[in-house]
């Protein structure tokens, strides 16, 4: 319903302060994340490089998300006591000596510890960074600038490989880890040199003496916070969300994380060469990439269940279609649908962690929030690895598909009680539309 003539569009809000959000988050993301991927592809080669066999390679490839994982609520934790940029800047120099030890590493425990530091720095700085943006975007443009921040994100890490590949050409692979040195610094370096832009919600405007007292105040509140009890009141209060809507964020994660895993396993099942089965994942990446925009903008005008529904659906379908293709180019269409569904998907977890998060204990709602959807991206994986444990391959990537579907399913059921931007008609309801 458009509003009345002379009424103010709730959309036409400022999106956000752009040099905070995009030299204070967005670029030194894109910067970051490069770093991380162009670490990806030689973890295990650095590993086997040190005596390690292909099995221990993969463990200790597993450092970085088991690294994620065990760090997501002390993060949270940790930006609730210091403040999310302060948060981002630890986090970016503790990524500096972690690149720089896997650099540096004369044996496989060093490198286990680097990678697994790694992983934790990269949590701390990606929850910072979301804690940040939903603090100072307004609601209904906050989709469209976490979308971005998701898009920001898989760009970093679809050209890290790149740029990795050209420091390490005619040089020595740990040259990729002293890429990783070098872009956590100028990441950290960039939020260091932007300076904050308080939410104008919380501070009169134009008020610099008010903006300072704000700030001041907040950073002492952060100071006598305790850290563990502060942790542990948040899950308590909320436990009905994260038992509700938190399965659907862990479906969520599953099935877009069985993606990354079927591809290749499924390219190498049907006889396919490593050359083009990185061609047909580039290519889904790509699909992918593009979307990330245009599904904001559709999740802040229309509300978080219109994208959210449908991309599920839509990988959920490519997961049951996999299995039946064995050329090339069924394999290319499938993949490309896949890349379109999780392109659909982008930022749908960060947005409605940032709907739903408390304004007191934020940062450790989305703590959990993102232990939820790590661990999800962590299952994905295993269940498609247990059916082809047990002998049918086609079989675990199906049961992903039915995760699809499922995490559809638990998105139109708890998105509507749990958050006002389910969709205009929760909007209307909540006063935020005429």
């Amino acid at each position: 319903m458009p509003a009345p003539p002379g009424s103010p569009d709730p959309y036409d809000a400022p999106m956000f302060p752009v040099r905070t959000v995009v030299l204070g988050a967005f670029v030194p993301s894109l910067v970051f994340e490069i770093g991380v991927g162009a670490m990806l592809p030689i973890i295990a080669p650095t590993a086997v490089g040190l005596g390690a066999s292909l099995a221990v390679a993969a463990v200790v490839a597993a450092m970085l998300p088991i690294g994620q994982i065990i760090a997501d609520l002390p993060a949270g934790a940790l930006a609730a006591k210091v403040g999310d940029r302060r948060a981002m800047v630890l986090a970016g120099l503790v990524a500096v000596l972690a690149f720089l030890g896997a650099a540096l590493a004369p044996g496989l425990v060093t490198l286990s510890v680097a990678v697994l530091a790694t992983g934790a720095a990269s949590a701390v700085f990606n929850l910072a960074r979301h804690s940040y943006l939903t603090e100072i975007t307004p609601p209904l443009r906050r989709a469209r600038v976490l979308s971005t921040l998701a898009g920001v994100h898989r760009i970093g890490q679809f050209l890290g490989p790149f740029v990795g590949a050209l420091v390490i050409h005619g040089g020595d692979v740990r040259n990729a880890y002293l890429l990783g040195v070098a872009t956590a610094a100028a990441a950290t370096l960039t939020v260091l040199l932007v300076r904050e832009t308080a939410p104008a919600e919380r501070v009169p405007a134009g008020s610099l003496r008010a903006r300072a007292a704000a700030r001041r105040a907040a950073r002492a509140a952060r100071r006598e916070a305790p850290l563990g009890p502060r942790m542990g009141k948040v899950l308590r209060e909320h436990r009905k969300v994260f038992t509700s809507l938190g399965v659907a964020v862990l479906l969520v994660g599953a099935v877009r994380g069985a993606r990354q895993t079927v591809i290749p396993l499924w390219g190498e099942h049907v006889g396919l060469d490593p050359a083009t089965i990185s061609l047909i994942f580039g290519l889904a990446g790509g699909v992918d990439m593009l979307l990330f925009y245009p599904a904001g903008k559709v999740m802040d005008r229309l509300g978080r269940l219109w994208i959210g529904v449908p991309s599920m659906l839509v990988l959920g379908a490519s997961m049951v279609l996999l299995p039946l293709t064995d050329t090339v180019a069924a394999v290319s269409v499938v993949a490309a649908l896949m890349g379109l569904g999780n392109g659909m998907s982008s930022g749908i977890l960060m947005t409605l962690g940032s709907d739903v998060a408390p304004a007191s204990g934020r940062a450790q709602f989305l703590g959990m929030w993102r232990v939820l959807q790590d661990s999800g991206g962590a299952l994905g994986p295993l269940v498609v690895s247990a059916g082809a444990a047990l002998g049918s391959l086609a079989a675990g990537i199906w049961v992903t598909g039915a995760l699809g579907a499922a995490a559809a399913g638990a998105l139109a059921r708890w998105v509507p009680r749990w958050s006002v931007h389910a969709n205009r008609s929760t909007r209307r309801e909540a006063g935020l539309l005429p």
